[in-house]
């Protein structure tokens, strides 16, 4: 922090006497923000990266939407759909949520509780390159993934890369492991990130800043970095077993040698429910700032909000085989998932409950972080209702790898996520670069 304020206050010295030509002020800047380990710079380079890849996963989402907006219609291949569907996914969910989510608790965390910085500034910045070079090997696969003197194609195996599918005798070429180890080296990244959130919270709060004090985005950022301790790990594990089936000759997912192609499912879906939370919560923490500074009021019922989200810390980890009802695990596996996973409804419940008690009676104020959050109290509700019927094993044996699962899916992500992370963006905009989003552009928006 010395360092760059120091270097910050020469070049405006030598601005000032006018020593400093335009490309080079232009080349000294580049180089401080390439070089930074301040907890603000790192967190406006995680949000900018993560809308970045939002545009390109949008992108892909549209153009899978013209395939489907017809009968037999041939704008795309079906092998370029599957690649598509697969990237679209990954980078959404691994590029997209995960950034943005860490690039705001990066910079709000230190400022709420009063700490100069992260508590690892360089293992810091060290996270963040690594996100952004995983990224960039995942889509390496385009280019390179046939090697040096072929044409490359994306991986075509979901963004869940369920074995058989991802195995060697069904993924040739080297698109599957561009996909592996791009999510293995930006996992890395997120999980030094989550490393350094909890750190700082539990060991740099300011004198006076209690547990029972702590602002709810902190709290909620909090148990964020503690699901993406327990799951992560377990998702890389996986992705090194699969590497080693890949290359070594290992058959841990290889049916056809003995292996357990739904063993993959267990590992990926204890990381892969947990990481819906993962990226739900932070929008939760977005909201509960936003709601009861425009609804002038404080939020209703701190200490319960801090419990539901304990609590929704607590179920995430134990509900991730609600994906399997239909690979036949038993009665009495499918009704302990199906009645935790109800469960998880509760607390849910809560926070919304929370969220429109703390409008109700308040002087609302309708500019666009609002706007957004009452959107997200919506959608959200859709999403948690669809949510229940799903957890009925019955009814999901019916409903599975139908579109009722993926609209379920978007309305908790976009619900959840994308509108609330919008409403972060325009909240938090002005204290980021000094200058306020138009709201009629927002409107439009």
């Amino acid at each position: 922090w010395t360092r760059e304020q120091g270097a910050m206050s020469a070049s405006l010295g030598a601005d000032a006497a006018g020593e400093t030509s335009s490309p080079e002020r232009s080349a000294s800047a580049l180089h401080a923000w390439v070089t930074t380990v301040d907890h603000k710079k790192l967190g406006i380079l995680y949000i900018s990266a993560g809308l970045l890849f939002f545009v390109v996963g949008g992108i892909e989402a549209i153009m899978m939407r013209a395939q489907l907006a017809q009968a037999a219609n041939d704008l795309l291949e079906p092998q370029e759909f599957n690649r598509l569907f697969t990237m679209h996914g990954t980078t959404m969910v691994f590029l997209v949520g995960m950034p943005i989510v860490t690039g705001f608790g990066n910079y709000l965390i230190p400022l709420m509780i009063g700490a100069r910085d992260m508590a690892f500034p360089r293992l810091n910045a060290w996270g963040f390159w690594m996100f952004l070079f995983g990224g960039l090997v995942l889509y390496m696969s385009y280019f390179a993934s046939m090697g040096l003197y072929g044409a490359g194609t994306a991986p075509d195996v979901g963004w869940f890369a369920y074995s058989p599918l991802s195995g060697k005798a069904f993924s040739r070429g080297n698109a599957t492991d561009y996909w592996i180890l791009g999510i293995l080296i930006s996992g890395l990244g997120s999980v030094s990130g989550a490393i350094n959130m909890l750190t700082t919270t539990l060991t740099m709060r300011c004198p006076g800043m209690t547990m029972s004090r702590l602002p709810l985005f902190v709290w909620m950022m909090l148990v964020v970095s503690f699901l993406m301790l327990l799951a992560l790990p377990v998702l890389t594990g996986a992705q090194v077993m699969l590497l080693f089936d890949r290359f070594l000759g290992a058959h841990f997912f290889d049916t056809q040698a003995g292996g357990d192609a739904v063993l993959w499912q267990h590992f990926f879906w204890f990381f892969g429910h947990p990481e819906v939370y993962i990226l739900m919560i932070p929008g939760f923490a977005y909201a509960s700032e936003i709601i009861p500074v425009f609804s002038r009021k404080v939020i209703f019922g701190y200490s319960f909000m801090v419990a539901a989200t304990l609590a929704i810390g607590l179920l995430a980890v134990g509900v991730w085989a609600h994906h399997m009802f239909t690979v036949g695990m038993g009665r009495g596996l499918n009704i302990w998932f199906a009645v935790i996973t109800m469960l998880v409804g509760v607390p849910t419940g809560i926070k919304l409950f929370n969220w429109i008690a703390t409008m109700y009676g308040g002087r609302i104020q309708l500019r666009m972080p609002m706007v957004f959050c009452i959107a997200f109290l919506g959608q959200f509700l859709i999403a948690g209702l669809t949510g229940i019927l799903l957890s009925g094993a019955p009814l999901n044996w019916q409903l599975s790898d139908s579109y009722f699962v993926v609209a379920h899916f978007h309305y908790v992500l976009i619900g959840g996520l994308v509108f609330t992370v919008f409403a972060a963006c325009y909240y938090w905009f002005p204290k980021m670069t000094g200058r306020m989003l138009s709201e009629k552009i927002g409107r439009w928006h």
